[in-house]
């Protein structure tokens, strides 16, 4: 995995824990909240992402750890964060897209955490062996051997 994709999802990991921590005390500035961030109901909206955010965060920073220490568990724990990453972003662009809400200081963020996981989702879940061959490289640091299917 690129460590470019590696350092994006430690910032996004510890960024998520970081956002709930600051709204939780209540530290965003109401000029920089979203549209109606005081009413309830979009409070409940924004809480409601906690659980999918703090879960992408857990599996990404522990896919992090194994992949450091050449487990072979860190790849798929990686994908199930990028994808929940991604799902995050995804639902949070389709419900200001719904209401009509379009503040480049909500949809960056969001149209960032629906994409930046788009390449490594295409590279984990790659079939093709030379990918599988690179990726088991960048993992365990030595050229692994080339992947055979049963006839050959």
């Amino acid at each position: 995995m690129p460590r470019t994709t590696k350092a994006l999802m430690l910032v996004t990991d510890v960024g998520f824990v970081v956002y709930f921590t600051v709204t939780g005390l209540g530290l965003i500035p109401p000029e920089w909240a979203f549209a109606d961030y005081a009413d309830p109901l979009m409070a409940d909206w924004n809480w409601s992402f906690l659980w999918i955010d703090l879960l992408a965060s857990a599996t990404g920073l522990t896919s992090l750890f194994l992949l450091r220490r050449g487990s072979p568990s860190g790849s798929p724990l990686m994908l199930v964060s990028l994808v929940l990453t991604m799902a995050s972003g995804l639902m949070a662009i389709a419900f200001w897209t719904l209401r009509g809400d379009f503040s480049l200081a909500w949809w960056i963020p969001n149209l960032y955490l629906m994409l930046f996981p788009v390449p490594g989702i295409i590279r984990l879940t790659a079939s093709d062996p030379r990918v599988a061959a690179q990726e088991a490289e960048s993992v365990h640091g030595r050229v692994a051997a080339p992947v055979q299917d049963a006839h050959g």
